[in-house]
């Protein structure tokens, strides 16, 4: 009867302390990985920011590189060619 009064016990009342504990221990452990996955979310959104920031400022640059050149590009040419004609002093 001793055995069977022991497993009984740990059935009633060891199973559910066991499961209480456990499922606590898994809400701690969900926080946990909510809180974390918020906080990769907030490093990635400023990356990326940061990404689009200097990807405007490398359009802006070639954008202003490209003007020059359509612009300015008969002129550059020319101003080359004299320079190759100047003589040397």
């Amino acid at each position: 009867m001793d055995g069977n009064m022991i497993a009984f016990f740990l059935i009633v009342v060891g199973l559910p302390v066991i499961l209480g504990i456990g499922s606590e221990m898994f809400k701690r452990w969900l926080k946990y990985k909510e809180a974390m996955s918020k906080v990769i979310a907030s490093e990635t959104a400023e990356k990326a920011a940061q990404y689009a920031a200097h990807t405007e400022r490398l359009e802006q640059r070639v954008r202003v590189l490209e003007r020059i050149i359509t612009d300015r590009g008969v002129a550059v040419a020319e101003e080359i060619e004299q320079l190759r004609d100047a003589p040397l002093n």
